[in-house]
């Protein structure tokens, strides 16, 4: 009877660790291979891209917005500002973001503006309050309802957002231009780390820590040199927490715990200001992120899921030419 020695046997088994490690490794990576084709196919959804929309003029310059539509539009429209330090151009618009809102059918609206110092903050806000108007006015061009109407934008963006959800509303009725007649108000807004309170700083690396301007931004506000008595008021009245009423839309505010640039405590106080007028504003506040964080893509999807609890209503039929 033929026997095997224990080496032989030991290189047997060493042989088989090696192949089944070996066969581990492979299905390891042609696992990881699909979660990242997956993950880039999500991210990567199609749609029809229309860009440059003029919808106005700043300092002889266009105003402009991109319309982004998906395959199976659901009639309703997210106004994304692009803005970030109240700098704006459409080569910092990342569209793959929009694909948890694309996804779901919204119709995008990227809203780029003047960015600062060539037009001041009080000019951009006034500015994007035309792009919501403008929107609202073409509804029918871009098969959405001009009623339920989301906003989301972070840092500047968020700030921008929230303007408009605490001051948009109606234009003249005597305006020449139908647009400027129309309403800027927005439905929901969903930001991220936004800007609430300009009159205090306290904690950010931008405080001045005399109540001024904030410290690298100060031309944005037309504020070099620095005006007290003129930038209190323009504070604020640039500053959204002080214009949150029951009118208020319902908000989900996005913002991580280590923030040093926009502190936590903007969001908290604003949140805090409209609890006892019965306003929803949803704060999810981020464990050990800073200003931005790797995981934001995942903040996107949940905006993306409320904005449906918000504004997605199945009793209500959608705008005409769109898909169920």
């Amino acid at each position: 009877m033929e026997t095997t020695s224990p080496s032989s046997r030991f290189r047997t088994i060493v042989r088989r660790w090696l192949i089944a490690a070996l066969l581990a490794c492979l299905a390891a990576v042609v696992l990881a291979g699909g979660l990242v084709a997956a993950g880039w196919a999500y991210f990567h959804p199609r749609f029809d891209w229309r860009k440059g929309v003029v919808y106005g003029t700043r300092h002889g310059d266009p105003l402009t917005l991109d319309v982004l539509t998906p395959p199976a539009p659901n009639g309703l429209g997210i106004v994304f500002m692009v803005s970030g330090g109240w700098k704006s151009g459409r080569d910092s618009f990342h569209a793959w973001l929009m694909a948890p809102l694309l996804r779901r059918g919204y119709t995008v609206f990227a809203v780029c503006h003047v960015s600062q110092p060539e037009a001041s903050v009080d000019e951009i806000v006034a500015d994007v309050s035309r792009a919501v108007r403008f929107i609202r006015t073409h509804a029918a061009d871009y098969h959405i309802d001009p009623e339920r109407l989301g906003v989301a934008g972070a840092s500047a963006g968020g700030h921008l957002s929230l303007m408009l959800a605490t001051r948009g509303g109606p234009g003249p009725t005597d305006a020449a231009d139908p647009v400027d007649a129309a309403s800027s108000a927005v439905q929901a807004a969903a930001v991220f780390c936004p800007v609430t309170d300009l009159t205090d700083l306290t904690g950010s690396t931008e405080d001045p820590g005399d109540g001024g301007p904030p410290r690298n931004y100060r031309r944005a506000f037309d504020q070099e040199p620095v005006d007290m008595p003129r930038w209190r008021q323009e504070a604020r009245e640039l500053s959204p927490l002080f214009h949150v009423t029951s009118d208020l839309p319902p908000v989900m505010i996005c913002h991580g715990d280590c923030d040093t640039l926009v502190t936590l405590d903007q969001s908290v106080r604003f949140r805090d200001r409209a609890a006892p007028l019965g306003c929803k504003v949803k704060l999810r506040v981020v464990a050990g992120a800073g200003h931005i964080w790797l995981t934001m893509p995942l903040d996107v999807m949940r905006c993306a899921a409320w904005f449906d609890s918000q504004l997605r209503d199945d009793a209500k039929p959608l705008a005409a030419g769109t898909a169920p």
